[in-house]
């Protein structure tokens, strides 16, 4: 069965869901009939990262399961607090392939845009948890430096837009971003990195899927989905708006000990995605961000888990298992 959230979630505009959002850990576990006691390594101050969990997110959780892989995704727990040799404040090494501020290049062709840091949720386990957004500096100017070094570059004919989540901008901003980028010449490509269609899918409209596929680049919309049950019925609605738009549709999961790190997880994730008209593309083994060591899987358990998924369905269900290694040309595939 797919699950659904409340129709009232459903028909909110995405700003009054965002602000409705759970911010406070006891709130989102009184609203799963939990209590702090039934979790026992629950973090007493996530203050540095605090919790923020859309309504609508929160309803494809179990009720009563303190267990329950959405809910591990975004609740702090007190293990965040180890230390964990190698895992550091910027595992990928964002520092490093700096251009411009808030523009990144680690890859032959690519660019990758940095236009906001704000999210509709945060995932524990996210590499970009300590990353010095504030430092950014003030948005516009910014973005006219990194839009300048893009169109100096030749070399580039793709652009990655990332966060935050990019998808957090209005769509007028998002409008006239796509608009400045696709003046650029050589740029051919326009990849959108996203999981708001899947934790707040009030956020795509067909405004918004008509502003993302109008230009002149070919557009592609890389989603964040772990577990089959994120793909909600809102979620496969929101994605078929990009699909009937033209928008390619792809996925990147992470693996994360007690969330998909099982092969029936795994297969049902890789067929719920293409129910909603995704190709599931890459599993990413965890970037080794300080604060996440407790969501590691290994690497032969992972590639046992990828044997094992090719064993049971179709190949083009079967992600990539890859890792990001800083300063490498390209992602490293496992398996």
């Amino acid at each position: 069965m797919v699950p659904r959230s409340s129709p009232a979630c459903q028909s909110l505009d995405w700003k009054q869901a965002l602000g409705q959002a759970h911010r406070d850990t006891d709130r989102l576990l009184r609203a799963l009939g939990l209590r702090r006691q039934d979790i026992p390594d629950l973090d007493p101050d996530a203050a540095e990262f605090g919790i923020l969990v859309p309504q609508n997110f929160a309803e494809l959780m179990r009720p009563g399961d303190p267990n329950d892989p959405l809910l591990r995704q975004v609740l702090p727990l007190g293990a965040e607090h180890m230390p964990a040799p190698g895992f550091t404040l910027d595992p990928v090494g964002d520092a490093a392939a700096e251009k411009a501020p808030g523009l990144l290049q680690k890859y032959a062709g690519r660019a990758l845009l940095m236009v906001t840091g704000a999210c509709a949720v945060h995932c524990r386990y996210c590499f970009r948890r300590h990353f010095p957004y504030r430092d950014l500096g003030p948005t516009q100017p910014r973005l006219d430096s990194a839009l300048a070094s893009l169109a100096a570059d030749r070399s580039i004919q793709e652009v990655i837009l990332s966060g935050g989540d990019p998808l957090m901008l209005d769509d007028n901003q998002i409008a006239a971003l796509i608009n400045r980028l696709a003046q650029v010449p050589h740029l051919r490509r326009l990849r959108i990195h996203t999981r708001l269609p899947i934790v707040l899918p009030a956020r795509v409209t067909e405004h918004l899927a008509h502003v993302l596929a109008e230009s002149r680049l070919a557009t592609v919309v890389v989603i964040h989905a772990n577990h089959p049950r994120e793909l909600g019925f809102a979620a496969e609605q929101a994605l078929s708006r990009l699909a009937a738009q033209g928008a390619r549709l792809l996925n990147q999961s992470v693996l994360l000990r007690r969330v998909n790190d099982d092969v029936v997880t795994l297969q049902a994730l890789s067929e719920r995605l293409l129910d909603c008209r995704v190709l599931p593309y890459y599993i990413h083994q965890l970037d080794p961000v300080q604060g996440a060591a407790h969501f590691q899987v290994s690497d032969k358990c992972a590639t046992m888990l990828i044997n094992q998924l090719r064993a049971r369905t179709s190949g083009y269900l079967v992600p990539k298992l890859v890792r990001e290694i800083s300063g490498q040309q390209s992602k490293t595939q496992i398996a």
